[in-house]
C-alpha cells in the first residue's frame, strides 16, 4: 500500500489526469464475435482493474498482458483504431502513476530503513558499556567465524585438525602478520568490517606505549606500575575500539546508503511535473520511463538527457519500456537488500541480542527464589507490615479525614468548636442575677430600676456594682468583716469569666468561619502523597510502554529531532553527488533545494507525519494544521525560503504545546 508521501504526491495528479474513455454498449458497426470487440473488452478490464490501489505485482501483470494483447498477429489491422488507442493510452497512463508511486514508495522505505538502522549503530557506539555489551552479544558468531577460519587454513596446509592446532603458536605460524598495521585472516574473522578498512586503533587506546622511563624514582612509580599493567589494559581496549569501530562503519555505510536513495527520492518528487506533462501529452511518456528508470538504478547522470522519442500510434516500443522499468524496479529491490545482507550493515537478529540474558535469566531467577523461600519469615512479615501501614494510611489520613468534611459541609455552621452558646449565657445570666441582688441588698433600688439595671448588665455596664466595690476597697479590712467586699469580687471574678466567654466566642466564631479550610488541610498532605505515588506509576508504566500524552518523551523527541534537522538541512543543504543538468539555472540559485536535500527533508517529513497519525488526537486542530503543515514541507513546488518560513511556523505553533522547548532544556530524556 503506498505511503502517505506518494498520496500526497499524487493528490495534484487527479485534476490533471485525462478522464478514461468509455466504450458505448451500441455502435452501428459493433460486431459480436469481432476482434475490435474482444480487444475492447480486455483493455476496458485493464483499465478497470487499475483503478483501485495500484501494487507492484498488478502493474507487473497489467503491462504484461497489455503486451501480449498488442502482440497478438490477427490484431495487426485493428492497432490503428482511435478507441484501441485511446483505452492503451489511458492504461499506460495509470501504469505510469504506478510506476512513479512504487518508485516513490520504495526510494523511501529504503531510504528509512536505512536510516533507523544506522540510528540503531550510531546508538550502539554512544559508550563503551553499550559497545561491550554489543561485543558480548555478537561473540559466539565471532567465534564460529574465527573457527571456520582456521578450519580452512588447515585443511588448505594439508594439516591435521586437532586440539594442538589450535593452540597460540599454531595459530600465530598459519596466520603469519608481515604488517602491524594491516588486519590478517584472524581479525577478518572476528571484526568483518576490516575486509573494507584498515586496523586502525586511536591513541586513546594505547597509552604510554613509548619505551620504559631510563630512571625510574619514587617520583614516578605510577608510570612503571602503568608501564607494567598496559598490556593487559591494551588487550581489553582493542577489542572494545575494533568493535567501535565496526559500529561506526556500519553506520556510515547504511548512511552513505540514505543518502543515495534520499537523492533518488528527491528526484523522483521533483519529476511530478514532468508526470503530469506525460499524462497530458503521451509522446513525452518514453523520456519520463527512461528518466524514472536511470534514477531508480541510481544512474542520474543518465537521467534528463536527450531520449531517441518514439512517436505515434503504435505504443509497442513504450510497453518494452514500461516491462524494462518494472523489471529493473524489482531488481534494484532485490539489490539493496543484498547490499545490506553481504555487507552485515543490518542489526543482529533478535535471538542474537537476547541471548545473553536468557542464558543469565534463569540462574538469577532461581537465585532470586531461594533467596525468598529462605527469608520467606522475614518478607512475609515485612508484607503484613506494609499492609497494616497501608490501611492505617488509607483509613487515618483519607477516609476518616473525608468523612470530617462531609461532616462539616452537612453540619454547615451549627454548634461551636471551643465552647458552646448555652455556657455563655448561663454566665451572663448569673453575673445578672449576683448584681441584681447586690444592687436590691445594698442600693433598694425599685423593680424599675432593677429592670434597667439588667438591661445595662447584658450590655456589659455593671457601673452600680463597681460604685460599691470601689468604696469597699477604701475600707477592705471593715468591708470584709462586714461589708459587701466579698461580694462584690465574686461579682468581679464573674465579670472576667464572661469577657473570656465572649472572646472564646469570637475565636470560635473565626475557627467555624474556616473549618473547612482546616478540614482540606488536613486532608491535603494524603492526597498529595497519593497523587505523587500514583503519577510515577502511571508514568512508569505508560514510559515502559511508550505511551504518554502525544505519545511520550521518546516520541516527542524524535519529532524534536527531525524538526532540527528539517532546519539544518535547510539552513545548510548538503551538495548533490550529481548534477542535474535539467535544472542548471536553479542549481545555483540560493533558493532552490538539492536532490538529496529534498530526499532527506522529505524522511524527517514522512517521520514526523507517521508520528502525528499515531499519536495525535484524531479530529483536533492539533492533528489537522501539523499535517497540513507537513504537507507544505513535503510540496516539491515550495522553494527552501518558503519552506524556512513553514519551519519557523512549526516551532511557533507547535513547539510549545508538544513540549520541544522542554527537551531542548534537557528535562526530557533522548532517544
Amino acid at each position: 500500500m503506498p505511503s502517505a508521501l506518494v498520496d500526497h504526491l499524487l493528490k495534484p495528479l487527479a485534476l490533471s489526469q485525462p478522464p478514461s474513455p468509455t466504450i458505448p454498449t451500441t455502435t452501428l458497426d459493433y460486431v459480436p464475435n469481432s476482434p475490435d470487440s474482444g480487444t475492447k473488452k480486455e483493455l476496458q478490464s485493464l483499465l478497470a482493474a487499475l483503478n483501485q490501489r495500484l501494487s507492484p505485482s498488478l502493474v507487473q501483470v497489467t503491462v504484461e498482458s497489455l503486451t501480449q494483447l498488442g502482440r497478438r498477429p490477427e490484431l495487426s489491422t485493428l492497432r490503428a483504431d482511435p478507441e484501441n488507442i485511446a483505452l492503451k493510452e489511458a492504461i499506460i497512463s495509470k501504469l505510469l502513476v504506478g510506476l512513479y508511486a512504487e518508485g516513490v514508495d520504495g526510494c523511501l522505505s529504503q531510504a528509512t530503513h536505512a536510516e533507523t538502522e544506522a540510528e540503531w549503530w550510531a546508538d550502539i557506539e554512544l559508550s563503551r558499556l553499550t559497545v561491550a555489551w554489543y561485543l558480548l552479544q555478537t561473540s559466539p558468531a565471532r567465534l564460529v567465524n574465527l573457527t571456520r577460519v582456521i578450519l580452512q587454513a588447515l585443511r588448505r596446509q594439508n594439516l591435521p585438525v586437532n586440539l594442538s592446532a589450535f593452540t597460540p603458536s599454531s595459530i600465530r605460524q598459519l596466520f603469519p602478520s608481515a604488517v602491524p598495521s594491516r588486519p590478517n585472516a584472524l581479525n577478518k574473522a572476528l571484526f568483518p568490517h576490516l575486509h573494507h578498512q584498515t586496523l586502525s586503533i586511536t591513541s586513546s587506546t594505547i597509552i604510554f606505549s613509548s619505551s620504559e622511563p631510563r630512571h625510574i624514582t619514587p617520583d614516578n612509580v605510577f608510570i612503571k606500575l602503568w608501564t607494567t599493567l598496559d598490556p593487559v589494559f591494551s588487550l581489553t581496549r582493542m577489542p572494545i575500539e575494533l568493535t567501535r569501530q565496526e559500529c561506526t562503519f556500519k553506520r556510515k555505510e547504511l548512511e552513505k546508503i540514505r543518502d543515495q536513495r534520499a537523492e533518488a527520492l528527491g528526484y523522483l518528487a521533483g519529476m511530478r511535473g514532468d508526470l503530469a506533462l506525460a499524462i497530458k501529452e503521451p509522446g513525452n511518456m518514453q523520456s519520463f520511463l527512461h528518466d524514472l528508470t536511470c534514477i531508480i538504478e541510481g544512474d542520474t547522470k543518465k537521467a534528463f538527457g536527450p531520449v531517441a522519442v518514439h512517436s505515434g500510434a503504435s505504443p509497442e516500443p513504450l510497453l518494452d519500456i514500461l516491462h524494462l522499468s518494472t523489471t529493473v524496479f524489482s531488481t534494484q529491490r532485490a539489490a539493496h537488500q543484498h547490499l545490506l545482507d553481504s555487507r552485515e550493515l543490518l542489526r543482529p537478529s533478535r535471538l542474537t541480542l537476547i541471548w545473553p540474558k536468557l542464558l543469565l535469566l534463569p540462574p538469577l531467577c532461581i537465585y532470586a527464589l531461594r533467596s525468598a523461600y529462605s527469608s520467606r519469615t522475614t518478607l512475609w512479615e515485612l508484607a503484613n507490615d506494609a499492609k497494616a501501614t497501608a490501611e492505617g494510611f488509607i483509613r487515618g489520613w483519607l477516609l476518616d479525614p473525608l468523612k470530617d468534611v462531609l461532616k462539616t459541609v452537612r453540619a454547615g455552621g451549627d454548634g461551636g468548636v471551643i465552647i458552646q452558646k448555652e455556657g455563655i449565657a448561663a454566665d451572663l445570666a448569673s453575673l445578672e442575677r449576683m448584681t441584681l441582688a447586690l444592687a436590691k441588698d445594698q442600693l433598694n433600688y425599685t423593680p424599675e430600676q432593677l429592670a434597667s439595671l439588667s438591661r445595662q448588665i447584658k450590655l456589659g455596664d455593671l457601673t452600680p456594682a463597681q460604685q460599691i466595690y470601689e468604696e469597699d476597697i477604701k475600707r477592705p479590712l471593715k468591708s470584709a468583716v462586714t461589708g459587701t467586699l466579698l461580694r462584690s469580687m465574686f461579682i468581679q471574678v464573674q465579670k472576667a469569666k464572661v469577657d473570656i466567654d465572649q472572646a472564646l466566642a469570637g475565636i470560635d466564631k473565626l475557627l467555624k468561619s474556616q473549618e473547612l479550610t482546616f478540614a482540606f488541610v488536613g486532608v491535603a498532605p494524603a492526597f498529595g502523597i497519593v497523587y505523587l505515588l500514583g503519577g510515577s506509576l502511571v508514568a512508569l508504566w505508560s514510559g515502559g510502554r511508550g505511551k504518554g500524552r502525544y505519545g511520550g518523551k521518546r516520541k516527542i523527541c524524535g519529532v524534536w529531532s527531525a524538526m532540527r534537522r528539517t532546519e539544518r538541512l535547510l539552513i545548510s543543504q548538503p551538495r548533490i553527488r550529481n548534477h542535474n543538468p535539467k535544472n542548471e539555472e536553479q542549481d545555483t540559485d540560493a533558493g532552490s533545494i538539492s536532490p538529496l536535500t529534498a530526499g532527506l527533508l522529505l524522511l524527517s517529513a514522512a517521520r514526523m507525519r507517521t508520528y502525528a497519525e499515531t499519536h495525535l488526537p484524531l479530529r483536533s486542530r492539533l492533528r489537522e494544521g501539523f499535517l497540513e503543515d507537513l504537507g507544505d514541507l513535503e510540496n516539491p513546488d515550495l522553494g527552501r525560503n518558503d519552506k524556512m518560513r513553514v519551519v519557523e511556523r512549526m516551532w511557533r505553533c507547535w513547539g510549545e504545546t508538544l513540549g520541544w522547548g522542554k527537551i531542548a532544556a534537557g528535562n526530557i530524556s533522548g532517544r
